[in-house]
């Protein structure tokens, strides 16, 4: 699954921001990924959706961590360190888990469906993604 996600978070890359990206398995059973709709066979359109600075999503939390911040993160994401670094200026408080070396922020993780890092809860409020507008939004 991690190379099946490289590979399409590469074609974005590669391909522009307007990209479309198409999926189709061949007769074999094995499935195909391009920014060209194959002629030869049907196909699927593919919809990405990457929770970056500019693409940042909100949702209920299953958590309730009262008026508590808690990030779910990794070590190498660079909106994960943006959050630590306002969070320092700030003066606000939080609770970090790096999901991939604590196994019980891991299974959390998992449990709240997520799909990229940063996860940041205040209180029901969750925040896919980080911008310093949108948690001063779920902050308040």
């Amino acid at each position: 699954m991690k190379i099946l996600t490289t590979i399409v978070v590469l074609a974005l890359l590669s391909a522009g921001t307007n990209a479309e990206i198409y999926r189709w398995t061949d007769e074999n059973g094995k499935v195909h990924f391009s920014d060209q709709k194959p002629w030869q066979t049907e196909s699927e359109k593919v919809e990405v959706k990457v929770n970056t600075y500019e693409s940042v999503s909100y949702d209920t939390s299953l958590f309730d961590t009262g008026k508590k911040v808690v990030m779910y993160s990794t070590s190498w994401c660079g909106y994960c360190k943006q959050a630590k670094r306002y969070f320092e200026r700030k003066g606000i408080a939080y609770t970090e888990y790096d999901i991939e070396k604590n196994a019980r922020a891991k299974r959390q993780y998992d449990k709240m469906r997520a799909k990229g890092v940063p996860v940041i809860l205040v209180g029901k409020q969750r925040m896919n993604g980080f911008s310093e507008a949108g948690f001063e939004r779920i902050y308040r």
